[in-house]
Protein backbone atom coordinates (compact mmCIF):
# COMPACT_ATOMS: atom_id res chain seq x y z
CA UNK A 1 0.00 0.00 0.00
CA UNK A 2 1.42 3.51 -0.97
CA UNK A 3 2.30 6.05 1.75
CA UNK A 4 -0.75 8.24 0.09
CA UNK A 5 -3.36 5.29 0.41
CA UNK A 6 -2.16 4.60 3.76
CA UNK A 7 -2.97 8.21 5.26
CA UNK A 8 -5.92 8.68 3.37
CA UNK A 9 -7.13 5.06 5.19
CA UNK A 10 -6.03 6.77 8.78
CA UNK A 11 -8.29 10.02 8.23
CA UNK A 12 -11.26 8.02 7.11
CA UNK A 13 -10.51 5.77 10.22
CA UNK A 14 -9.77 9.27 12.51
CA UNK A 15 -13.50 10.51 10.76
CA UNK A 16 -15.04 7.40 12.14
CA UNK A 17 -13.67 7.29 15.81
CA UNK A 18 -14.34 11.42 15.76
CA UNK A 19 -17.83 10.82 14.54
CA UNK A 20 -18.65 9.02 18.03
CA UNK A 21 -16.18 10.51 20.06
CA UNK A 22 -16.68 13.88 21.40
CA UNK A 23 -14.74 15.76 24.87
CA UNK A 24 -17.23 17.37 27.37
CA UNK A 25 -16.44 19.78 30.40
CA UNK A 26 -16.33 16.60 32.80
CA UNK A 27 -15.05 14.13 30.54
CA UNK A 28 -12.48 15.68 28.13
CA UNK A 29 -11.59 14.13 25.29
CA UNK A 30 -7.44 12.89 25.22
CA UNK A 31 -6.14 12.91 21.71
CA UNK A 32 -3.10 11.49 20.14
CA UNK A 33 -1.25 12.42 17.00
CA UNK A 34 2.05 10.48 16.07
CA UNK A 35 4.60 11.68 13.77
CA UNK A 36 7.92 9.79 12.15
CA UNK A 37 10.03 10.70 15.45
CA UNK A 38 7.37 12.61 18.11
CA UNK A 39 4.60 12.04 19.32
CA UNK A 40 1.90 14.90 20.64
CA UNK A 41 -0.69 14.55 22.87
CA UNK A 42 -3.32 16.93 23.94
CA UNK A 43 -6.58 17.30 26.57
CA UNK A 44 -9.52 19.06 24.93
CA UNK A 45 -12.99 20.46 25.90
CA UNK A 46 -14.70 20.02 22.18
CA UNK A 47 -17.61 21.59 23.99
CA UNK A 48 -15.73 24.91 24.51
CA UNK A 49 -12.96 24.30 22.15
CA UNK A 50 -10.46 25.16 24.65
CA UNK A 51 -6.93 22.92 24.87
CA UNK A 52 -6.70 22.16 28.40
CA UNK A 53 -3.07 20.73 28.93
CA UNK A 54 -0.96 19.00 26.14
CA UNK A 55 3.00 17.27 26.12
CA UNK A 56 4.73 15.85 23.34
CA UNK A 57 8.67 14.55 23.05
CA UNK A 58 9.50 18.15 22.28
CA UNK A 59 8.19 19.62 25.71
CA UNK A 60 11.32 20.91 27.92
CA UNK A 61 10.25 18.53 30.80
CA UNK A 62 11.11 15.31 28.69
CA UNK A 63 13.10 16.51 26.22
CA UNK A 64 16.59 15.45 27.15
CA UNK A 65 15.15 12.26 29.06
CA UNK A 66 13.74 11.08 25.28
CA UNK A 67 17.31 11.18 23.76
CA UNK A 68 18.80 8.26 22.51
CA UNK A 69 15.52 5.94 23.83
CA UNK A 70 13.43 4.16 20.95
CA UNK A 71 9.86 5.35 19.96
CA UNK A 72 7.52 3.18 22.20
CA UNK A 73 10.24 4.40 25.39
CA UNK A 74 9.50 7.91 23.95
CA UNK A 75 5.80 7.67 24.20
CA UNK A 76 5.41 6.04 27.38
CA UNK A 77 7.62 9.53 28.69
CA UNK A 78 4.92 12.01 26.68
CA UNK A 79 2.00 9.77 28.23
CA UNK A 80 3.02 9.88 32.42
CA UNK A 81 3.67 13.35 31.39
CA UNK A 82 0.35 14.03 30.37
CA UNK A 83 -1.44 12.29 33.01
CA UNK A 84 0.54 13.97 35.73
CA UNK A 85 -0.18 17.51 33.73
CA UNK A 86 -3.88 16.61 33.28
CA UNK A 87 -4.05 15.40 37.11
CA UNK A 88 -2.72 19.05 38.30
CA UNK A 89 -5.30 20.16 36.75
CA UNK A 90 -7.96 18.27 38.13
CA UNK A 91 -8.82 15.77 35.49
CA UNK A 92 -8.76 12.40 36.45
CA UNK A 93 -11.56 11.36 33.43
CA UNK A 94 -10.98 11.32 29.75
CA UNK A 95 -12.28 9.92 26.34
CA UNK A 96 -9.61 8.29 24.06
CA UNK A 97 -8.87 9.54 20.57
CA UNK A 98 -6.21 7.65 19.34
CA UNK A 99 -6.38 9.85 16.50
CA UNK A 100 -7.06 7.10 13.60
CA UNK A 101 -3.82 5.33 14.53
CA UNK A 102 -4.69 1.58 15.06
CA UNK A 103 -4.04 0.56 18.68
CA UNK A 104 -0.61 -1.13 19.18
CA UNK A 105 2.84 0.30 19.62
CA UNK A 106 3.27 3.42 20.33
CA UNK A 107 -0.43 4.63 21.05
CA UNK A 108 -0.92 1.55 23.13
CA UNK A 109 2.39 2.39 24.90
CA UNK A 110 1.29 6.05 25.10
CA UNK A 111 -2.41 5.12 26.59
CA UNK A 112 -0.91 2.34 29.04
CA UNK A 113 1.76 5.17 30.47
CA UNK A 114 -1.16 7.69 30.94
CA UNK A 115 -3.42 5.03 32.56
CA UNK A 116 -0.32 3.99 35.34
CA UNK A 117 -0.26 7.71 35.59
CA UNK A 118 -3.78 8.13 36.94
CA UNK A 119 -6.16 8.75 33.95
CA UNK A 120 -9.31 6.85 33.75
CA UNK A 121 -10.31 6.19 30.21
Amino acid sequence: MSKIKQRAARIRRHRRVRAKVEGSSSRPRLCVYRSLNHIYAQVVDDSQGHTLTSASTLDADVREEVIDKVKVAKAELVGSLLAKRALDKGISQVVFDRGGYKYHGRVKAFAEAARRGGLKF
